[in-house]
Protein backbone atom coordinates (compact mmCIF):
# COMPACT_ATOMS: atom_id res chain seq x y z
CA UNK A 1 0.00 0.00 0.00
CA UNK A 2 1.65 3.16 -1.17
CA UNK A 3 1.97 5.63 1.99
CA UNK A 4 0.79 8.75 2.50
CA UNK A 5 3.20 11.48 3.02
CA UNK A 6 2.83 13.66 6.64
CA UNK A 7 3.79 16.53 4.29
CA UNK A 8 5.54 17.63 1.11
CA UNK A 9 6.33 20.61 -1.36
CA UNK A 10 7.42 18.49 -4.07
CA UNK A 11 10.94 18.46 -3.31
CA UNK A 12 10.98 17.20 0.33
CA UNK A 13 8.33 14.30 0.98
CA UNK A 14 7.80 13.45 4.95
CA UNK A 15 6.46 10.24 6.05
CA UNK A 16 5.45 9.20 9.64
CA UNK A 17 6.10 5.78 10.50
CA UNK A 18 8.61 2.83 11.21
CA UNK A 19 10.85 3.02 7.92
CA UNK A 20 10.49 -0.74 7.69
CA UNK A 21 6.92 -0.52 7.20
CA UNK A 22 7.03 2.59 5.00
CA UNK A 23 9.65 2.27 2.49
CA UNK A 24 8.00 -1.40 0.51
CA UNK A 25 5.27 1.15 -0.53
CA UNK A 26 7.49 3.89 -2.09
CA UNK A 27 6.66 4.51 -5.60
CA UNK A 28 9.82 6.69 -6.40
CA UNK A 29 13.57 5.31 -6.19
CA UNK A 30 16.25 6.96 -4.48
CA UNK A 31 19.69 6.46 -5.78
CA UNK A 32 21.29 6.84 -2.08
CA UNK A 33 20.76 6.42 1.24
CA UNK A 34 22.22 8.73 4.25
CA UNK A 35 21.29 7.67 7.78
CA UNK A 36 21.97 8.03 11.53
CA UNK A 37 19.79 4.47 13.01
CA UNK A 38 20.11 4.69 16.56
CA UNK A 39 22.91 3.06 17.54
CA UNK A 40 21.54 0.95 20.53
CA UNK A 41 24.17 1.69 23.16
CA UNK A 42 22.49 3.90 25.84
CA UNK A 43 19.35 3.66 27.96
CA UNK A 44 17.35 6.14 26.10
CA UNK A 45 14.02 4.85 25.16
CA UNK A 46 14.18 6.14 21.36
CA UNK A 47 17.70 4.52 21.37
CA UNK A 48 16.87 0.76 20.07
CA UNK A 49 18.46 -0.40 16.66
CA UNK A 50 15.61 -1.48 13.94
CA UNK A 51 16.50 -4.87 13.06
CA UNK A 52 16.67 -5.66 9.54
CA UNK A 53 16.40 -1.51 8.52
CA UNK A 54 19.46 -2.42 6.42
CA UNK A 55 17.64 -4.79 4.42
CA UNK A 56 14.72 -2.66 3.97
CA UNK A 57 16.77 -0.06 2.46
CA UNK A 58 18.18 -2.21 0.21
CA UNK A 59 14.66 -3.22 -1.06
CA UNK A 60 14.25 0.16 -2.42
CA UNK A 61 17.74 1.36 -3.45
CA UNK A 62 18.91 0.45 -7.29
CA UNK A 63 21.14 -2.75 -7.79
CA UNK A 64 24.20 -0.05 -7.59
CA UNK A 65 23.43 2.62 -4.74
CA UNK A 66 25.39 3.77 -2.14
CA UNK A 67 24.70 3.70 1.39
CA UNK A 68 26.15 6.34 4.14
CA UNK A 69 25.62 5.35 7.73
CA UNK A 70 26.84 7.17 10.82
CA UNK A 71 27.42 5.16 13.51
CA UNK A 72 29.80 3.90 16.46
CA UNK A 73 32.99 1.40 15.78
CA UNK A 74 30.71 -0.81 18.28
CA UNK A 75 27.62 -0.58 16.69
CA UNK A 76 29.13 -1.32 12.96
CA UNK A 77 31.16 -4.47 15.11
CA UNK A 78 28.14 -5.58 16.32
CA UNK A 79 25.61 -5.09 13.50
CA UNK A 80 28.33 -6.25 10.87
CA UNK A 81 26.08 -8.96 9.81
CA UNK A 82 23.05 -6.40 9.02
CA UNK A 83 25.41 -4.98 5.99
CA UNK A 84 25.93 -8.28 4.33
CA UNK A 85 25.58 -7.99 0.66
CA UNK A 86 26.78 -4.60 0.99
CA UNK A 87 30.49 -3.78 0.02
CA UNK A 88 32.84 -0.95 2.29
CA UNK A 89 33.77 2.04 0.46
CA UNK A 90 35.12 4.94 2.79
CA UNK A 91 34.84 6.39 5.76
CA UNK A 92 34.38 9.88 7.06
CA UNK A 93 35.21 11.23 10.51
CA UNK A 94 33.19 13.69 12.47
CA UNK A 95 35.34 15.47 14.88
CA UNK A 96 33.31 16.98 17.97
CA UNK A 97 34.02 20.11 20.40
CA UNK A 98 32.66 18.41 22.89
CA UNK A 99 33.04 14.75 24.01
CA UNK A 100 30.55 12.64 25.25
CA UNK A 101 31.28 9.92 28.22
CA UNK A 102 32.48 8.12 29.43
CA UNK A 103 32.95 10.19 33.17
CA UNK A 104 35.48 7.61 34.56
CA UNK A 105 38.86 7.67 33.64
CA UNK A 106 40.09 4.36 32.37
CA UNK A 107 38.31 5.16 29.02
CA UNK A 108 39.06 7.87 26.84
CA UNK A 109 36.66 10.90 26.26
CA UNK A 110 34.91 10.30 22.99
CA UNK A 111 34.83 13.33 20.69
CA UNK A 112 34.70 11.78 16.97
CA UNK A 113 31.81 9.69 14.99
CA UNK A 114 32.25 7.79 12.15
CA UNK A 115 30.03 7.53 8.87
CA UNK A 116 30.98 4.97 6.50
CA UNK A 117 30.19 4.30 2.67
CA UNK A 118 28.39 1.25 1.74
CA UNK A 119 27.94 0.21 -1.53
CA UNK A 120 26.67 -2.17 -4.14
CA UNK A 121 27.05 -3.20 -7.62
CA UNK A 122 30.30 -0.72 -9.18
CA UNK A 123 32.03 1.60 -7.27
CA UNK A 124 32.89 3.16 -10.87
CA UNK A 125 28.74 3.29 -11.61
CA UNK A 126 27.83 5.62 -8.59
CA UNK A 127 28.13 9.45 -8.28
CA UNK A 128 30.89 10.51 -5.90
CA UNK A 129 31.85 14.60 -5.54
CA UNK A 130 33.72 15.51 -2.79
CA UNK A 131 33.46 19.32 -2.42
CA UNK A 132 37.48 20.11 -3.21
CA UNK A 133 39.27 22.04 -0.30
CA UNK A 134 41.16 25.30 -1.24
CA UNK A 135 45.02 25.34 -0.36
CA UNK A 136 47.42 28.24 -0.93
CA UNK A 137 50.92 26.10 -0.82
CA UNK A 138 51.07 24.52 -3.89
CA UNK A 139 53.08 25.95 -6.39
CA UNK A 140 51.11 26.81 -9.62
CA UNK A 141 53.11 23.90 -11.54
CA UNK A 142 52.14 20.18 -12.68
CA UNK A 143 54.22 17.29 -11.38
CA UNK A 144 55.05 15.05 -14.60
CA UNK A 145 53.63 11.62 -14.80
CA UNK A 146 55.58 9.28 -11.65
CA UNK A 147 56.40 5.66 -11.64
CA UNK A 148 53.41 3.90 -9.12
CA UNK A 149 55.42 2.80 -6.81
CA UNK A 150 55.94 -1.16 -6.11
CA UNK A 151 52.57 -2.06 -4.53
CA UNK A 152 50.34 -0.20 -6.31
CA UNK A 153 48.94 -1.55 -9.79
CA UNK A 154 50.44 -1.70 -12.83
CA UNK A 155 50.30 1.31 -14.70
CA UNK A 156 49.39 4.11 -11.94
CA UNK A 157 50.80 7.68 -12.01
CA UNK A 158 50.51 10.34 -9.71
CA UNK A 159 50.22 13.32 -12.21
CA UNK A 160 48.49 16.22 -11.14
CA UNK A 161 47.33 19.57 -12.20
CA UNK A 162 47.82 22.26 -9.63
CA UNK A 163 44.10 24.01 -9.91
CA UNK A 164 44.26 25.75 -6.60
CA UNK A 165 42.02 22.81 -4.83
CA UNK A 166 43.07 19.33 -2.97
CA UNK A 167 40.74 15.95 -2.96
CA UNK A 168 39.84 15.74 0.92
CA UNK A 169 41.78 13.54 3.13
CA UNK A 170 40.45 10.79 5.07
CA UNK A 171 41.16 12.62 7.78
CA UNK A 172 40.23 16.13 6.91
CA UNK A 173 37.57 14.49 5.98
CA UNK A 174 37.54 15.17 9.46
CA UNK A 175 34.69 17.18 8.89
CA UNK A 176 35.24 19.72 11.56
CA UNK A 177 31.36 21.11 13.36
CA UNK A 178 31.06 22.19 16.35
CA UNK A 179 27.30 20.30 18.43
CA UNK A 180 24.14 21.19 17.81
CA UNK A 181 22.40 19.79 20.76
CA UNK A 182 22.01 23.67 21.95
CA UNK A 183 19.37 23.71 19.22
CA UNK A 184 16.97 20.97 21.02
CA UNK A 185 15.46 19.69 18.12
CA UNK A 186 16.94 16.51 18.27
CA UNK A 187 18.92 14.51 21.22
CA UNK A 188 21.34 13.09 18.46
CA UNK A 189 21.18 15.55 15.31
CA UNK A 190 24.05 16.26 13.52
CA UNK A 191 25.30 19.17 12.36
CA UNK A 192 24.48 20.57 8.50
CA UNK A 193 28.12 20.74 7.40
CA UNK A 194 28.29 17.31 8.45
CA UNK A 195 25.40 15.95 6.57
CA UNK A 196 25.52 17.69 3.50
CA UNK A 197 28.94 16.84 2.46
CA UNK A 198 27.57 13.15 2.59
CA UNK A 199 24.57 14.19 0.36
CA UNK A 200 26.99 15.94 -2.44
CA UNK A 201 29.18 13.28 -2.01
CA UNK A 202 26.74 9.83 -3.38
CA UNK A 203 24.04 12.00 -4.92
CA UNK A 204 24.57 14.23 -8.49
CA UNK A 205 21.81 17.14 -8.76
CA UNK A 206 18.15 16.62 -8.81
CA UNK A 207 18.81 13.47 -7.57
CA UNK A 208 16.78 11.92 -4.96
CA UNK A 209 17.96 10.93 -1.21
CA UNK A 210 16.49 9.01 1.36
CA UNK A 211 16.80 9.59 4.93
CA UNK A 212 14.78 6.60 6.72
CA UNK A 213 15.38 8.17 10.56
CA UNK A 214 15.07 11.72 9.81
CA UNK A 215 15.59 12.93 13.11
CA UNK A 216 15.69 16.81 13.12
CA UNK A 217 15.64 16.70 8.99
CA UNK A 218 19.25 17.94 8.76
CA UNK A 219 19.58 15.57 5.90
CA UNK A 220 16.16 16.97 4.11
CA UNK A 221 17.57 20.24 4.42
CA UNK A 222 20.64 19.48 2.84
CA UNK A 223 19.30 17.99 -0.13
CA UNK A 224 17.42 21.10 -0.34
CA UNK A 225 20.04 23.50 -0.01
CA UNK A 226 22.29 21.01 -2.69
CA UNK A 227 19.52 20.97 -5.32
CA UNK A 228 18.50 17.36 -4.78
CA UNK A 229 15.09 15.79 -3.92
CA UNK A 230 14.98 14.12 -0.53
CA UNK A 231 12.56 11.41 1.40
CA UNK A 232 12.34 11.46 5.11
CA UNK A 233 10.85 8.64 7.05
CA UNK A 234 10.35 9.74 10.91
CA UNK A 235 8.87 7.38 13.52
CA UNK A 236 8.19 9.89 16.15
CA UNK A 237 5.65 12.53 15.60
CA UNK A 238 7.40 15.10 18.02
CA UNK A 239 9.98 15.13 15.76
CA UNK A 240 7.85 14.94 12.31
CA UNK A 241 6.33 18.62 13.42
CA UNK A 242 10.17 19.84 14.06
CA UNK A 243 11.63 18.85 10.80
CA UNK A 244 8.17 20.35 9.25
CA UNK A 245 8.95 23.57 11.01
CA UNK A 246 12.39 23.80 9.72
CA UNK A 247 11.97 23.03 6.28
CA UNK A 248 9.22 25.72 5.83
CA UNK A 249 11.63 28.29 7.75
CA UNK A 250 12.75 31.43 5.16
CA UNK A 251 16.39 30.46 6.52
CA UNK A 252 17.37 27.14 6.80
CA UNK A 253 21.14 27.52 7.18
CA UNK A 254 22.54 26.55 10.81
CA UNK A 255 24.76 29.57 12.16
CA UNK A 256 27.33 26.71 13.48
CA UNK A 257 27.26 24.44 10.67
CA UNK A 258 29.26 27.00 8.30
CA UNK A 259 32.94 25.24 8.15
CA UNK A 260 35.33 28.21 8.87
CA UNK A 261 37.60 29.78 5.99
CA UNK A 262 35.53 27.63 3.63
CA UNK A 263 32.56 28.35 0.58
CA UNK A 264 30.18 26.30 0.18
CA UNK A 265 26.88 25.50 -1.76
CA UNK A 266 25.33 25.02 1.19
CA UNK A 267 26.55 28.06 2.96
CA UNK A 268 25.98 30.63 -0.02
CA UNK A 269 21.95 28.85 -0.88
CA UNK A 270 20.11 30.61 1.97
CA UNK A 271 20.72 32.79 5.20
CA UNK A 272 21.40 32.04 8.16
CA UNK A 273 18.63 30.19 10.46
CA UNK A 274 17.55 32.08 13.48
CA UNK A 275 18.54 30.65 16.91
Amino acid sequence: MTPTPYWTDGTVTLYLGDCREVLPGLTEQPVACVADPPYGETIADWDVWPDGWVAAVGDVLPASASLWCFGSARMFLDRAYEFAGWKYGQEALWVKHNGSGPTSRDRLVRVHEWAYQWYRGRWTDLHHEWERERVTANRGTARKPARAAAHQREGRQNAWADDGTRQPRSVAHVIHAPSVRGKGRHPDEKPLAVVSALVRESTPPGALVLDPFAGSGTTLVAARLLGRRAIGIESDERFAEIIVQRLEQATLLDRDAQPAGTTTAVQAALLEEPA
